[in-house]
């Protein structure tokens, strides 16, 4: 089966080897025939501290690390201002 990939914002790095990232996905309600943007932070292993607040960055979905981790980050990511 394949691995999910997400792309988000990172919103912190300030605990060690991991960072949370915000990941934002637009919808149609079904009611309302509005767009409605929801977002969901996920915990991903950073494993060389690499990646600074505001990147946009890859995660992909591996085995759980810990408790709330079962994502890590991509090689690939780009600089956001």
């Amino acid at each position: 089966m394949p691995k999910r990939i997400l792309t988000g914002q990172v919103v912190s790095d300030k605990t060690d080897k991991t960072i949370s990232v915000e990941v934002q996905r637009r919808f149609r309600h079904p009611t309302y025939k509005k767009y409605v943007t929801k977002s969901k932070k996920y915990l991903a292993h950073d494993p060389e501290n690499s990646a600074k607040i505001g990147e946009t960055v890859s995660i992909q979905e591996c085995r759980p690390l810990s408790k709330n981790k079962s994502w890590v980050l991509l090689a690939g990511k780009e600089a956001s201002s």
